[in-house]
């Protein structure tokens, strides 16, 4: 979700200098934003209540004023992963639910999810939606820092012209120290049971994945600069330019399997076969997007979504 941040905020900067010659440009954006919000609140009431897009949307109408001055938008990443950080040291009381109403969530979860039908699931879903809105308050502060520094990265150009030595240093010290930071944190290596480690506890986490996310982005972008980089990672070019479809899809196919209108498997899995199922969904998509991609500009849902933004039919199928 970290590293999917950081890309959506480079992809609206992307989309703001595209539309720089446009008079409609701030409407375009705020449209964009708009049609996002209600395919992710259709996603979350009626397909997954894990959805992020709503979020993102919300996210973009924040984001959107820094993109016409360049120079606040480190100043106010580090602002907003600072707050987020500091909710990890010094958590908001009353935010996060209480542990009975969590247990009476998760054993209704277990009794409706595998056997309800899709109304039965429609409503439990419905009803986990103050426990999932707390969770997205928790996190939105990273959200929004990690928006603003994808978009601060493209807009100051280290995602146009990067140069490989930077990246991959960045990488390797990003990774390591975030790989560091996690590890200590799951084997419980941070000494001291003072107030002062207990928060150092907190931290070593959250601060951990923001690293991971900066270092692997920094090195999938040195490694797509080498001379054999396409070779490497160009498998996965068709996927990425479809995404928003394959997470769709991934939500519907996924429902299906482990819901009660469908196969019915939820909580009766262990991590090697949810990890196969999700291993043979991303590898069957891998070739379904390029098959799509070679016939039609766009997936099907960036083709709604550019549709829906500019208001008129965009034009979809490969010409030659």
């Amino acid at each position: 979700m970290a590293l999917f941040s950081l890309l959506f905020g480079a992809g609206l900067a992307i989309q703001f200098e595209r539309l720089a010659r446009s008079e409609r440009r701030t409407l375009l954006l705020v449209r964009r934003l708009v049609v996002l919000l209600a395919f992710g609140l259709i996603h979350f009431c009626l397909i997954w209540n894990g959805d992020i897009l709503t979020e993102y949307a919300l996210a973009g109408f924040i984001v959107l004023p820094f993109l016409f001055g360049p120079r606040w938008l480190a100043v106010a990443a580090l602002a907003s992963l600072g707050l987020y950080l500091a909710m990890q040291v010094f958590p908001p009381p009353g935010l996060w639910p209480g542990t009975a109403a969590l247990g009476q969530d998760v054993a209704e979860a277990r009794r409706i999810y595998p056997t309800g039908n899709f109304l039965d699931v429609l409503a439990f879903r419905l009803r986990e939606i103050p426990l999932f809105a707390t969770l997205h308050v928790y996190i939105f502060p990273r959200t929004i820092g990690l928006f603003l520094l994808g978009a601060f990265a493209w807009r100051t150009g280290i995602l146009r012209n990067p140069q490989r030595h930077l990246l991959f240093s960045i990488a390797a010290a990003c990774i390591g120290l975030g790989a560091a930071l996690i590890l200590c944190h799951a084997g419980g290596l941070i000494a001291g049971t003072s107030i002062a480690g207990g928060r150092i506890r907190a931290l070593a986490e959250p601060l951990g994945t923001i690293l991971l996310a900066l270092g692997y982005g920094a090195a999938i972008i040195g490694i797509a600069n080498l001379a054999s980089g396409k070779r490497l990672l160009g498998w996965a070019a068709p996927l990425g330019r479809m995404a928003f479809t394959n997470y769709l899809a991934q939500s519907v196919i996924l429902g299906w399997i482990f819901y009660g209108y469908g196969l019915g498997l939820f909580g009766r899995l262990g991590v090697t076969s949810a990890l196969a199922i999700g291993l043979v969904v991303y590898f069957v998509q891998v070739p379904f997007s390029a098959w799509w991609l070679r016939r039609y500009r766009y997936g099907p849902v960036e083709w709604l979504w550019r549709t829906l933004m500019y208001g008129a039919a965009q034009p979809m199928r490969q010409t030659a």
